[in-house]
């Protein structure tokens, strides 16, 4: 079912949006202060072409000892970086997908493209300091975060 949403997606468009994001990490790659947001660019522009499997985290759900040397880029580096994303290229690609999403949207068999359109638009304004991986990764992720803070609260309590 991936393979073929994949397919249907890229086919009808997905290409197209995936430029921007391509022309957006051509434009930031010309100076070494812009190369947090090529590397986000990149990695947001394979999503948008192959959409379906795929799920974005922030760098942190993917360490959970929190010492990544690559958590520094969303401190206040990543915070500049993705108000100039936002000020430049996040404007114009949020409207795209929603713009995708909901034409997609109209006819029933579109609904699935259209929610991935939705989920690319909720993180086309703040890339920067997020990962694309594998929903599977994103999901055990996810949990193991939830249960060491979980862990955490029931420490404090008790």
């Amino acid at each position: 079912m991936r393979f073929a949403g994949n397919v249907i997606w890229f086919v009808l468009g997905g290409w197209y949006i995936a430029l921007f994001w391509l022309v957006g990490a051509a434009v930031f790659a010309i100076s070494i202060v812009g190369i947090p947001l090529t590397i986000a660019a990149l990695q947001m522009a394979r999503l948008s072409a192959w959409p379906f499997g795929k799920d974005v985290v922030h760098i942190r759900e993917l360490d959970a000892q929190g010492v990544t040397p690559l958590t520094a880029v969303t401190g206040t580096v990543g915070f500049i970086a993705n108000v100039v994303w936002a000020c430049t290229f996040g404007a114009l690609l949020f409207v795209s997908y929603l713009v995708a999403g909901v034409l997609c949207c109209l006819t029933i068999i579109g609904i699935p493209l259209g929610l991935q359109a939705f989920k690319l638009a909720g993180i086309s304004f703040w890339p920067v300091g997020r990962r694309v991986v594998d929903s599977e990764l994103a999901h055990v992720a996810r949990q193991e975060n939830a249960r060491s803070k979980l862990a955490r609260y029931r420490g404090a309590v008790a």
